[in-house]
């Protein structure tokens, strides 16, 4: 007696369902997979590119350094409020993550103030 597995192999050799729904649920879940890996990867390239202006900042305190400082974490809180309006973070996560990052400017204003 022969198994009659109903599966059909994707493109990564994985068994996948051969029922209509379970497809497209894989193909909704790929999809979503490649936008969420999109999201994550800007927020932790633009959590670099803060966290290098804030070294130089810290290193050469000037209000031009300041402004860019600035600019960059206005840039990452609206990328994560974006990633968390789009279901890629949870709201506590992306909170935690915007509350980090304010925390570590704090940080250098408060040793700058001190050093003064």
């Amino acid at each position: 007696m022969m198994l009659n597995l109903s599966i059909i192999l994707c493109e990564f050799g994985r068994a996948v369902a051969n029922i209509k729904s379970a497809i497209k649920r894989i193909q909704v879940s790929e999809r979503n997979r490649v936008r969420n890996k999109s999201y994550r990867s800007a927020v932790k390239t633009l959590t670099k590119r803060y966290l290098d202006a804030l070294d130089a900042y810290a290193a050469d305190p000037s209000p031009t350094a300041a402004e860019t400082v600035q600019a960059e974490l206005s840039a990452v809180f609206s990328k994560v409020d974006k990633a968390v309006k789009r279901g890629v973070y949870h709201g506590n996560a992306g909170a935690r993550r915007k509350s980090r990052l304010a925390k570590a400017w704090k940080a250098v204003e408060a040793q700058k103030a001190t050093a003064s």
